[in-house]
């Protein structure tokens, strides 16, 4: 009876720890990301939750938010930016893992307006006239003074001299998501988004691109948090691999390393 009894002691104390919460962590990982990553990154997490079993949670807003709020003690393991700036500013924080930072994707910037609007093929180049196209509507993209697609924004218009008279009739979006939603509903007549963005959105058309000369090059750095869990690791290496670059350039953005396998 000694030895039932024994084994079942044996087995509670196993099921419990199966269950406890340092073991269900230790099972999930945290990720903050660009907002424009959602719908890639959501589905790349969900290959890597069924390869793995480690189950993502992710967050999005905009990098500058993402990069506060990790600053600030939020809870984060991955730290994916639309730009390079904001990596610099969480390096210089000490929140990132700084050997673990990969310069992982590109991405191009587009001007959109809703599917019914009449403006359509537009030539952008020097001396193009954007406060004249969007009339008496507005013009959305992220804040221009923080959010990275703003900040891409307002240097191709600075670059193309098209700028200062467009710069009243900007709507600042808290992240380009929040922007993209504006065009699509018709709130604003315009809009300056990532193209990746613009291809998920039924409601909005690609009327122009920004010439890659016209802005800093748009890259996305992805590294771990300096309190990131052991498994993050392997969810980075899975971000280069050739299964990731399949899905993320289904959703056009570019990869910028040679995929591991």
């Amino acid at each position: 009876m000694s030895r039932i009894a024994g084994l079942l002691t044996a087995f509670v104390i196993l099921a419990g720890a199966m269950h406890s919460p340092a073991a269900a962590e230790d099972k999930m990982l945290t990720v903050f990301a660009a907002a424009s990553m959602k719908n890639a990154l959501d589905e790349i997490d969900a290959a890597y939750t069924a390869k793995t079993g480690v189950k993502i949670t992710a967050s999005y807003a905009a990098s500058s938010a993402l990069a506060k709020q990790i600053e600030q003690g939020a809870p984060a393991d991955v730290f994916v930016s639309a730009d390079t700036d904001w990596m610099d500013y969480a390096i210089k924080q000490k929140t990132i893992n700084e050997p673990t930072r990969v310069n992982l994707l590109g991405n191009s910037i587009v001007l959109i307006a809703p599917k019914d609007s009449k403006v359509d093929n537009v030539t952008i180049a020097n001396g193009f006239d954007l406060a004249k196209l969007a009339g008496d509507g507005k013009i959305a993209t992220g804040d221009v003074k923080s959010v990275p697609v703003g900040k891409y924004a307002k240097a191709a218009l600075e670059k193309l001299g098209a700028w200062q008279a467009a710069e009243p009739k900007f709507a600042m979006a808290e992240s380009v998501r929040a922007a993209l939603t504006l065009v699509a509903r018709g709130e604003a007549a315009l809009g300056i988004v990532y193209s990746t963005d613009a291809k998920i959105e039924p409601g909005v058309k690609i009327v122009g691109t920004f010439p890659p000369e016209s802005h800093p090059a748009i890259i996305y750095p992805v590294a771990a948090t300096t309190t990131a869990k052991p498994e993050t690791t392997e969810y980075l290496a899975f971000l280069r691999s050739t299964a990731a670059k399949t899905i993320l350039e289904k959703y056009g953005f570019k990869f910028l390393v040679s995929p591991t396998t």
